[in-house]
Order: structure tokens, then C-alpha cells, then sequence
């Protein structure tokens, strides 16, 4: 039986694929979910089964919540299938979309795509979920650094994530009695393909943000995944209701 499972969405590209990594490489079994990336889910599974690790790939649509409880009960069977148990770990909301644009330009589609995406998802999909997840386990809400910090062109995606930090508060205090540790973690600027990849990819877009984080330059993917098994981790069992920045101390 594997010592623990967590539950990702948005596991197949991203940091969600680097979480998923670092945990599997600390002996954690996996179940990872994808919406349109078959193909990434699948090379994620061998990579981590070729490592000795057990995954399981699941496709789920966060914004359509009416697909929550078919995929609980997929969640349910994957469970006993493949790791021979009834109940998981970790749940690590991460799947989202990203938006930039200023809040006098933005459409009410896209205010609904958010906020169905990074607030609705993890509201119901939690609340659908936790009958399979352990008592004193736990959840990571992911959130993101421009809670804290502002940038013109993010207002909405920022204020929809700090809803996040305010929701996983009152879970924590909701599933303290089942001993269920909530926290978010809140990345800063990270070197993926996330909104296009500009700081990645785009050596200047790339340098301008460097030189605002204290750290002297942007995020990697492990550095995230890194921080979410430590953080989902018994290394972190105190802590329950909080936020942890990992943004290299970005526009302090």
C-alpha cells in the first residue's frame, strides 16, 4: 500500500506536473488531473512509474462542476484499483486559467471564467471530495503573489485568488475537527508556459522581473514543487490557515 496519495488538478503541464513530480519522488502515489492534455498526463504517469512511483490520470474540467460527482466516484475506483485504498491524502487545487487584461477592458465572460476556474472549482470539488479524503490530511489551495503585490492587468485574477485565501481560512477552521490542515501556497513569477510563457521565454520580460525579486531572479518549477511537498509534508503539520509566499521575495 502506498504510504500516502494526493489528489492534483492540473497535473499535467506546469507546476502542477512539477508537484506531482516532487511528490512522487518522495514516495507519494498520485492521482493527477488534466482537461485537454491526454498526451502530457500520460508521459507525466511513466515518467513518475518509471521512477518506481504509482500515478493514475484523470480528465476533469474544473469549471464544469456538474462532472464532480461522476469523477469522485472515478477518484473512488482509481483508489482501490490502484493503490488499494479507500481514502487519499493531499489535495492540491491547482487548476486554473490566466487573465491579463485591466479590469475596465474586462468582459463578464471572463470574470465568470475565473471565477469558475480558481473559486467555484475549489469550493465544490473540495466539498464533493472530502468523504474520500483521510482525516488529518490536507489541502493546498493554490493562490498566487499578486495577491500581495499589484500589476496593472491582474486585478481580476488577483482579487478572485485572494477570495481563495479568505475561503481557505474558514475550511481550515471548518475541517478542524476532521484534523484537516488548509493552507495556500502563493507563487510569484515563475518560469513556465503560464500566460503564454513571457517569462520563460522572453529574455527582457524575463530581466524586468528578476530585478524586482530579492532573490535576484525569477522562479523555477521546482522551486514550487519543492515547496508544496515540504508544505504537504508532516515537516508542516502545525500549520493550518495560512499562506506561504514563494515568490523569492518579489516587489517587497
Amino acid at each position: 500500500m502506498t504510504a500516502k496519495i494526493a489528489l492534483i488538478t492540473g497535473a499535467s503541464r506546469g507546476l502542477g506536473r512539477n508537484m506531482a513530480l516532487h511528490l512522487a519522488e518522495r514516495g507519494v502515489g498520485i492521482i493527477g488531473t488534466y482537461r485537454t492534455g491526454q498526451n502530457e498526463a500520460e508521459a507525466l504517469q511513466r515518467e513518475i512509474e518509471e521512477r518506481g512511483g504509482k500515478a493514475v490520470m484523470c480528465r476533469l474540467d474544473v469549471a464544469d462542476t456538474a462532472s464532480f460527482a461522476p469523477f469522485s466516484e472515478t477518484v473512488g475506483a482509481a483508489l482501490q484499483e490502484r493503490f488499494g485504498r479507500t481514502r487519499f491524502d493531499y489535495l492540491v487545487n491547482n487548476a486554473g486559467i490566466g487573465l491579463h487584461a485591466p479590469f475596465t477592458d474586462t468582459t463578464e465572460a471572463q470574470f465568470d471564467a475565473l471565477v469558475d476556474a480558481h473559486l467555484r472549482a475549489p469550493l465544490f470539488l473540495t466539498q464533493r471530495l472530502l468523504p474520500l479524503l483521510e482525516d488529518g490530511g490536507s489541502i493546498l489551495n493554490v493562490s498566487s503573489g499578486f495577491v500581495r503585490f499589484t500589476l496593472p492587468g491582474y486585478s481580476v485574477y488577483a482579487a478572485v485568488k485572494a477570495a481563495v485565501e479568505v475561503l481557505t481560512r474558514y475550511m481550515a477552521v471548518e475541517l478542524g475537527a476532521r484534523r484537516i490542515r488548509v493552507n495556500t501556497i502563493a507563487p510569484g513569477a515563475i518560469a513556465t508556459d503560464f500566460m503564454g510563457g513571457a517569462v520563460r521565454d522572453n529574455e527582457g520580460v524575463n530581466a524586468y522581473v528578476a530585478q524586482g525579486i530579492a532573490l535576484g531572479r525569477v522562479g523555477q518549477p521546482d522551486d514550487v514543487g519543492r515547496a508544496v511537498a515540504a508544505i504537504l509534508s508532516t515537516d508542516m503539520a502545525w500549520a493550518s490557515g495560512t499562506s506561504f509566499d514563494v515568490s523569492g521575495g518579489q516587489l517587497l
